[in-house]
């Protein structure tokens, strides 16, 4: 996030036209760069940026729209609504909130879109606690939670893609799209100036020429339709991998990805399977809820692995502290990179709005793409491990698989990443799991649990479906929903 709050200033120091937010939280007292002592009142943060932007360029038009949480959830972050209203008022900054979806859902797209031009996409929202380093240091004092010094927040990975392009294009349709739903202003697509470029400065570009697309789920609603984009790539992601299943996610629960995983651990020659997650939720909710049924989909996982080819693991700083796992990023093979919002449970695949962004390695350029998004598992599972990449590459070349090199290198000490194992569950626990509380597969069963098997059992029904209609992958391939040629991506 360090990297993403520096990129996403240089993006936006060079809009000439369009700023705009879509976020599920978005504290306006975050600093793009804290200083690395304590937090001072004099010290400007993204509020005081974009009113300043806005202040000095009359013909630049900054929006932010974020999901209207109710209170219990603004408390966690702030109380963004009430503060963003507060610190944006009087100004040209045009702060607002969306609740327009079922009751019960959240909007959870992170999307920042500059002249729909260029476009963020991933897993992090604009909030003093996520903020941090890819080092994870202990005690950073520019994670202090505020003025009075009383602790620092904890240690938080999140993952961040950048392009440009037709695919920068998209997002900003998809940004004016909610805008339009939210407020009933429709807005026109920007017309920037010949020639700007407001790509960020100190950042390089690893693609060049892919297939790049946008997965969605956005729920029923009044005369909206349902979109069940980012289940149905999960879906063919999985089925058409070879070699590699990575996921990074802060969630492990949905039944229908849990049942699709084993289906592959299951088969004599399928792929190895890689899950990183964190030791337990941040919140309270999420602890009696979310954790509770990871342990259904770990140990569901755990007795179809019958050929030793699953990991799952949660990774601590350098004096075994927590580390938030907030990503949302998958890896098939070496063939496609996927970073977005949404979740492996239910409510990211038919109940909330998501938004994921994908990289395919197809085309002219398909031998550097491969190349680059191998790099990439590479270049992670050594940041988790705490080694540099040859000594990962070269304990890869030993164990002939990812997860026995995870092995061979945790043997030789370097024992950040410790086994996801399930936890036992008592009686209510098992209640919480087995009615997958707080999890809803859509409006239908949001304040209805015990319809939640049914609509679980219509969901995997009507993505078997999908799955099989004329218009579906080719075998071997797991191509995107939406398909665009890009520039440039990173």
């Amino acid at each position: 996030m360090a990297d993403y709050f520096l990129a996403a200033r240089q993006a936006m120091l060079k809009a000439r036209r369009t700023i705009h937010f879509l976020n599920w939280a978005f504290e306006p007292s975050t600093r793009l760069e804290p200083p690395p002592g304590r937090p001072t009142r004099d010290q400007e943060d993204i509020a005081d940026f974009l009113r300043r932007l806005s202040d000095e360029r009359p013909e630049l038009e900054i929006r932010i729209l974020c999901w209207q949480s109710a209170l219990p959830v603004a408390a966690t972050q702030d109380f963004f609504p009430i503060k963003g209203r507060r610190r944006f008022a009087g100004s040209r900054v045009h702060f607002r909130l969306d609740g327009r979806l079922p009751n019960g859902a959240c909007h959870h797209q992170k999307v920042l879109v500059i002249d729909d031009a260029v476009a963020f996409c991933g897993g992090g929202d604009f909030g003093r606690d996520r903020w941090d380093t890819a080092a994870h240091l202990d005690d950073d004092r520019r994670r202090e939670k505020g003025r009075d010094g009383m602790g620092t927040f904890d240690s938080r990975h999140e993952v961040m893609g950048v392009a440009d392009g037709p695919i920068a294009a998209d997002l900003g349709a998809l940004f004016r799209e909610r805008w339009l739903r939210a407020t009933g202003e429709a807005l026109p697509a920007p017309n920037a100036p010949a020639g700007a470029d407001p790509w960020p400065e100190g950042v390089t570009p690893q693609f060049a020429g892919v297939t790049a697309g946008v997965a969605r789920t956005c729920a029923q609603w009044r005369d909206h339709a349902e979109v069940r984009e980012v289940e149905r790539l999960h879906l063919a992601s999985i089925a058409a991998a070879r070699r590699l299943i990575y996921m990074e996610n802060q969630y492990f629960t949905s039944p229908l990805m849990a049942e699709a995983l084993a289906a592959r651990l299951a088969e004599p020659d399928g792929p190895e399977v890689i899950l990183i997650g964190h030791r337990q939720s941040p919140s309270w909710f999420d602890r009696g809820t979310m954790d509770r049924t990871r342990s259904l989909f770990v140990r569901r996982l755990m007795r179809a692995d019958v050929y030793g080819r699953l990991r799952a693991y949660y990774p601590v700083t350098a004096l075994g502290r927590t580390i938030i796992v907030h990503a949302k990023l998958t890896i098939i093979d070496d063939r496609l990179l996927r970073i977005g919002s949404a979740n492996l449970n239910n409510r990211s695949s038919g109940f909330d709005t998501e938004c994921d962004l994908t990289f395919e390695a197809a085309g002219a350029d398909a031998g550097a793409a491969r190349a680059r998004i191998g790099g990439l598992t590479t270049r992670l599972l050594s940041h988790w491990l705490g080694c540099d990449e040859p000594r990962f590459e070269a304990a890869l070349a030993q164990a002939h698989g990812v997860g026995g090199a995870i092995d061979v290198l945790r043997a030789e000490g370097l024992v950040r990443l410790r086994p996801m194992a399930p936890e036992p569950l008592g009686p209510l626990a098992t209640f919480i799991a087995a009615f997958h509380l707080g999890d809803p597969v859509g409006p239908r069963d949001s304040f209805r649990p015990w319809a939640r098997e049914r609509e679980m059992i219509a969901a995997r029904a009507a993505a078997a479906e999908a799955l099989t209609e004329p218009a579906a992958p080719p075998a071997g391939q797991a191509r995107l929903a939406t398909e665009k040629s890009m520039t440039n991506g990173a």
